[in-house]
């Protein structure tokens, strides 16, 4: 790999979009560690650890050059970019660096020094990955996909055990349709977020834009299936179903917490980012009138006669007199916080597991 490749990682100004398709991102790992150099972060086992920016850059430099001596003029022109330091100054950042690895200057299993003529970077395994902004969006849609269809099932499985009346096997049929529709929302979503990825090349506010039109995508064609397949097989139209206007509101709280997984936040943040994102759907949700899948299986049981699914029971386990419509905000705000949380702990296990570029 040319040098002024390798060397676009160090120095703010010349670090390339992590999505860019010119200059792909780095990452290298080693050993437990990661070293993220567009996003600027080193993690050991997905944990975050901190680095000053001269720090930080003085191992992106060690590690772009496996096996190569660095001198220290080298490092004073990549780390310092010419501003005179002391001898000191560099070996107290070597000496943070190998704290900060749990390595020992004795016996090295990263950094090696190189008597009189600098340090080398010597662990065994170093590799590069590059990763277009196509693989990126495709990692990001398979983790809102899955995580859609967890969330679902959850939801399913809950309702089923409160709410079903034709026994075991209700359970499961409730737990299959609620997990189907959740696969379809985090799959819509993630479509958006992809294309929003492969359009910019990086994340940025059209991340949320993107999510925001999968979900409203997504809420448009399950309204209208909804409310289709129950007047083909009633004859009778029901209204209060999911739609176009929930699906936006997840879909933007939804584009909110990837944004914040993929600028690479710690885990407790983008948690925290989650259960805010989460509430604020919810509120507008509920507050605007809307509702999700306690209103929208309380529109089907009206229109189809016949359901085995006594909703009242929902309400009363969370001490309402049956489903009221505090009971109907109460599950509203729980599904909204059960689906962003999928959501973000999709994106936060994801962004921690190699992608293979295309």
């Amino acid at each position: 790999m040319a040098e002024t490749t390798r060397d676009a990682c160090f120095g703010r100004e010349m670090a390339p979009n992590r999505w860019n398709m010119e200059t792909p991102a780095r990452i290298f790992r080693f050993d437990a560690f990661l070293l993220d150099c567009d996003n600027r972060q080193l993690r050991k086992d997905g944990l975050p650890i901190e680095l000053g920016s001269r720090y930080f850059d003085a191992l992106a430099l060690l590690v772009s050059r496996r096996g190569d001596l660095v001198t220290k003029d080298v490092f004073l022109e990549q780390v310092w970019h010419g501003i005179p330091v002391t001898d000191e100054a560099l070996t107290q950042c070597i000496r943070t660096l190998r704290r900060a690895l749990g390595d020992d200057a004795a016996n090295p299993r990263f950094i090696e020094t190189v008597p009189k003529h600098g340090y080398r970077f010597v662990a065994v395994q170093s590799t590069q990955v590059p990763v277009s902004p196509r693989a990126q969006g495709s990692h990001v849609a398979g983790a809102c996909t899955l995580a859609g269809l967890a969330s679902g099932v959850v939801a399913g499985l809950i309702y089923g055990v409160i709410a079903a009346t034709g026994g075991g096997a209700q359970v499961l049929i409730l737990a299959a349709m609620i997990g189907t529709l959740g696969l379809l929302a985090g799959a819509g979503l993630g479509a958006g977020m992809a294309a929003a990825l492969t359009w910019r090349e990086h994340a940025d506010g059209w991340l949320v834009a993107g999510a925001a039109i999968g979900g409203l995508a997504v809420g448009a064609l399950g309204n209208l299936l909804g409310r289709e397949s129950v007047g083909l097989l009633s004859g009778v139209s029901i209204a209060n179903v999911t739609g176009p206007f929930e699906g936006v509101a997840l879909g933007t709280a939804a584009g909110v917490v990837a944004w914040a997984a993929l600028a690479g936040y710690p885990w407790r943040i983008v948690i925290a980012v989650c259960v805010i994102a989460g509430a604020g759907a919810a509120g507008l949700i509920f507050f605007s009138g809307g509702t999700l899948l306690v209103g929208s299986l309380q529109a089907v049981a009206q229109g189809l006669s016949g359901t085995q699914i006594n909703l009242a029971n929902i309400g009363m386990v969370l001490g309402e007199a049956g489903l009221t419509r505090a009971a109907i905000g109460l599950t509203v705000g729980a599904e909204s916080q059960i689906f962003i949380l999928s959501i973000g702990v999709g994106l936060l296990v994801a962004r921690n597991r190699p992608i293979k570029s295309d």
